[in-house]
């Protein structure tokens, strides 16, 4: 007996010591710096997140008409800033993962066959459930209310996706009038890299292209800020010198075809004016060479009519001799 109470003790040492060391290994799981890590990241990601929702307001500046923008002008800013880092990793995560979910997913089938499958167990419980109890078990789990979707809900969703809208229409507007020289030119770019690349790229390929380019692109620009705007204001004074070199060149040879073609008017003129004092001449000279003797002389005397015989009556001759 004594043997069997040993061996008892003994085994509820075991598990005791078993149980301790199972609360041990929990303790420093759920406690340990991996879990407080993951705690602490899940934490920052949340007030990243919230931080991201709450940069849904209309922002302080205008477009150039004098439009008031629309509170995802401010909510795309904050996203592709980077701001919050891991609200902007998810967000490139999820449109990656959407993008080869539609690519190597038949997710349309997939919804098609959970349709008929989830119908067809619902079917068949039910015909079950009346056939055996004379209840369904559908008719048991049916709600007592169906849901519907709040009026409040429902305009509050489609005010949203108005001013989702109208962000894309007044950015379309933005870029094709060049508010922002730069946004229009990445945009042109764009369009013309891709022209190229959709003959060799597929559609899903040129969609993940451009969603790095627009995620990634600031992040680039933000991380080095500095080097990028040296480069850029250099540039532009390149530009400049350039431009007011081919101002100053083009200035001097307006001035000399200027000036060539007022000493050609000039010539031009001063010919034609003594062209014309030419002819103006010569008609002087001609006029001053007739004489007055040239011309024959006026009549001074009246002009003396002579009388006019008679007309002969029929039948009579006119003798030879007058009598």
């Amino acid at each position: 007996m004594a043997d069997i109470s040993n061996g008892h003790a003994n085994g509820n040492a075991s598990v005791d010591a078993l149980k301790n060391n199972l609360a041990a290994t929990y303790n420093n799981v759920t406690n340990g710096p991996v879990a407080q890590n993951i705690k602490a990241e899940g934490a920052r990601t949340t007030d990243e997140l919230s931080n991201l929702a709450n940069s849904r307001r209309a922002p302080s500046y205008t477009a150039a008409t004098g439009q008031p923008l629309t509170h995802y002008h401010s909510f795309f800013s904050e996203l592709l800033s980077w701001k919050n880092p891991r609200a902007s990793g998810i967000a490139y995560l999820t449109i990656v993962s959407f993008i080869f979910s539609v690519r190597y997913l038949d997710v349309l089938r997939w919804g098609l066959k959970l349709t008929w499958m989830a119908l067809g167990v619902t079917i068949a419980a039910e015909i079950a459930g009346k056939a055996i109890l004379n209840n369904g078990f559908a008719t048991q789990l049916r709600p007592r209310k169906y849901y519907t979707v709040p009026r409040e809900t429902l305009d509050a969703v489609i005010g949203d996706v108005n001013e989702l809208i109208n962000f894309g229409v007044i950015e379309s507007q933005r870029i094709l009038f060049a508010e922002n020289i730069w946004a229009s030119a990445a945009v042109a770019l764009g369009a013309f890299i891709s022209y190229y690349l959709v003959k060799v790229v597929p559609y899903w390929g040129l969609a993940l292209i451009a969603t790095s380019v627009i995620f990634f692109a600031p992040l680039v620009y933000t991380t080095n800020q500095e080097l990028i705007d040296s480069q850029i204001q250099h540039a532009g004074e390149i530009i400049n010198d350039q431009t007011e070199q081919i101002r100053s060149l083009v200035q001097k040879n307006t001035e000399q075809a200027t000036q060539v073609t007022k000493q050609y008017m000039g010539d031009y003129t001063a010919k034609a004016q003594s062209l014309i004092k030419g002819a103006v001449g010569q008609e002087n000279g001609h006029k001053s060479e007739l004489k007055p003797t040239d011309f024959p002389v006026a009549p001074k005397e009246d002009i003396k009519s002579e009388p006019i015989a008679p007309p002969t009556k029929a039948g009579e001759e006119e003798p030879l001799i007058a009598a």
